[in-house]
């Protein structure tokens, strides 16, 4: 990994704002029902595998990606238009409901695992991919304090798209441009082997 990628980890740890509106999740239960159809009742998108598990995950980070889908930050035809009425209060009860469930592990393709797992943990010297645990952790349970999410359990269809959408340029609300860098050196081949490690990665 090097020095760049490192600085900048610990640039985003020292720099990130921790001010936001403090939420309640008994508010954001009854706020949710909207949001169930596609991420489910407790966040773990039972329906639809390219639609995100966002049980467990950081409060500040579902407050990020819903606030950039109201802004224009980041842009999806389903997600953009349900963001656009909610406040910062409802945003913040959201976003403490869905981080107070428990994510579902699910199960990794086994011709896939070792090389996944190799990516995740080692990164790729030859064409400079960075291990994704730098920012995810060992575990895949994220870095709060840095707004990196956890991927752990994460179906592996959402994880490889939004691994072909920062490399393709139709995610760009990454801090420091970081994704759209390590994504543009992975193959196909390394991202299915990833979002299929990480579909199994118990934190």
């Amino acid at each position: 990994m090097n020095k760049w990628f490192i600085t900048a980890i610990i640039a985003l740890s020292i720099g990130f704002n921790l001010a936001h509106a403090a939420g309640n999740a008994d508010e954001g239960k009854n706020k949710a029902a909207i949001c169930a159809g596609c991420h489910g009742a407790d966040g773990n998108s039972p329906i639809n595998p390219l639609w995100p598990k966002i049980a467990g995950q950081s409060p500040r980070y579902i407050e990020k990606q819903i606030k950039d889908f109201k802004s224009g930050a980041r842009v999806d035809q389903t997600m953009s238009p349900m963001a656009m009425p909610l406040s910062d209060q409802d945003i913040a009860d959201l976003a403490a409901y869905y981080s107070s469930q428990k994510r579902q592990i699910g199960e990794a393709a086994a011709d896939k695992v070792r090389t996944g797992e190799a990516i995740y943990r080692a990164g790729n010297l030859e064409t400079g991919v960075a291990a994704c645990m730098a920012c995810h952790g060992p575990a895949g349970s994220g870095n709060p304090q840095a707004n990196f999410p956890g991927i752990a359990g994460q179906h592996a269809p959402y994880v490889e798209k939004a691994l072909k959408d920062f490399r393709d340029g139709k995610r760009t609300n990454d801090a420091s441009k970081m994704m759209q860098g390590v994504a543009s050196r992975m193959s196909d081949e390394e991202m299915a082997a990833v979002a299929q490690y990480v579909q199994g990665l118990s934190r």
